[in-house]
């Protein structure tokens, strides 16, 4: 299978008043199509400095990140905001709903940025809610629901535009353990459609459904 995302040789540096801190020492790290990938380690290990250089959130000091034939380093700002857009989904701890629009306008609004038609919109997002097990939910605003409830419409949003990899910082870290496992099934359910997933946790029942766990200590990665 080809890789969907890979580095080589990935540094990031930090030079704060004279004072130098290695986050990334030489990260090499190859993604193929269809994985779920689990990082972990402990604080401070580099885990979510990898994630948004991964996520073309930030660029690295040296070395190169390539996704799907693109090689990160060397595009523009505005050429990273398209594939962030079109390419790449992100689930992030705090769900990041916007709290003034509904379930189905926050995942709407991902297509929107994208250029995609009112109609379409529409017809994807309810689609992608159902999907998520929310089709009741549609017009409840982000504090009518419940934390799985928004983060199922995080991860809605995440997939809107049909993304080749989501990106995940602890996405049941603000969640009680019931719901984070529901969160956990539903990963996987998307893993099993193909979906090529990489995370951050330190929850073990996702390190225990991943396909493939890394371990991260002192800006570095290890295979278990």
């Amino acid at each position: 299978m080809s890789n969907v995302i890979e580095t080589d040789d990935l540094w990031k540096v930090y030079r704060t008043d004279g004072v130098t801190v290695e986050a990334l020492r030489g990260v090499n790290l190859a993604v193929e199509a269809g994985e779920f990938v689990a990082l972990v380690g402990p604080s401070g290990s580099g885990k979510s400095t990898l994630l948004h250089l991964l996520g073309a959130m930030d660029t690295p000091t040296r070395g190169a990140v390539h996704l799907n034939g693109h090689d990160l380093a060397q595009m523009s700002s505005a050429g990273c905001t398209r594939l962030r857009c079109r390419e790449l989904g992100f689930v992030f701890q705090t769900f990041n709903l916007l709290p003034t629009l509904n379930a189905l306008e926050n995942v709407a609004i991902a297509l929107r940025l994208a250029g995609v038609g009112r109609q379409e919109r529409r017809r994807r997002a309810t689609e992608l809610l159902e999907q998520v097990s929310l089709g009741e939910r549609l017009g409840h605003l982000p504090r009518q629901l419940s934390g799985g409830e928004r983060q199922r419409v995080a991860i809605a949003r995440a997939l809107a535009n049909r993304p080749i990899l989501l990106l995940a910082d602890e996405p049941t870290g603000n969640l009680d353990s019931a719901t984070g496992e529901s969160i956990v099934a539903l990963l996987r359910a998307l893993n099993g459609q193909g979906q090529t997933i990489v995370l951050v946790t330190h929850n073990a029942e996702i390190v225990a459904q991943a396909g493939r766990v890394l371990r991260m200590k002192d800006g570095q990665v290890f295979d278990t």
